[in-house]
């Protein structure tokens, strides 16, 4: 199963859709939008992806408890957290999952969040954790727009993070699920 994972588009719908058709022509056929902003994600309906969004812990949708802040999915077999920030924020609402206690409890195989807008591949408290970084076309923390690739093979998860600017891999890891 192949995902395609990007976060903090920050209304740079042009990035987004040029990160997504890469993604696409890739064999992707589910995108995973983890905020900031929200609303971007809607100019995918078009393209005939499957896609799962969650605002940024900024957003008017995030304190709408009919939008879920974070959600966790099954994607081959692997359980995996879908969340803006990798951690509790005071903006959560109450009965939002806590990416800690998820990790801590050994409900989550995988974090996928955003935020920090810093490129991210790593297995850490036994969890693979991964943030796609920015589709800004600047950044202050100095990372080129990126965006991520997740192809699921049984207990294998081999994860690319890939530059906007020439789809050049920056991070390629291969991950077990235990």
């Amino acid at each position: 199963m192949k995902v395609g994972v990007v976060s903090d588009s920050h209304k740079n719908t042009e990035n987004l859709l040029k990160a997504v058709k890469t993604l696409i022509d890739m064999g992707v056929t589910h995108v995973i939008h983890l905020g900031d902003d929200y609303e971007d994600a809607e100019v995918l309906n078009k393209l005939g992806v499957e896609v799962t969004r969650v605002p940024g812990v900024f957003s008017a949708y995030y304190a709408d408890p009919r939008v879920p802040n974070r959600i966790i999915k099954d994607y081959a077999g692997w359980r995996v957290l879908i969340t803006h920030t990798p951690e509790s924020h005071k903006n959560d609402l109450e009965g939002d999952i806590k990416p800690e206690e998820a990790v801590a409890k050994g409900e989550v195989d995988m974090v996928l969040h955003g935020h920090t807008h810093i490129p991210r591949a790593e297995k850490n408290l036994g969890v693979v954790w991964i943030n796609p970084g920015h589709l800004k076309n600047e950044d202050k923390k100095g990372f080129p727009p990126t965006f991520a690739f997740i192809e699921f093979e049984g207990d294998r998860a081999k994860v690319s993070i890939l530059n906007l600017a020439n789809q050049e891999r920056i991070i390629s890891q291969v991950f077990n699920k235990k």
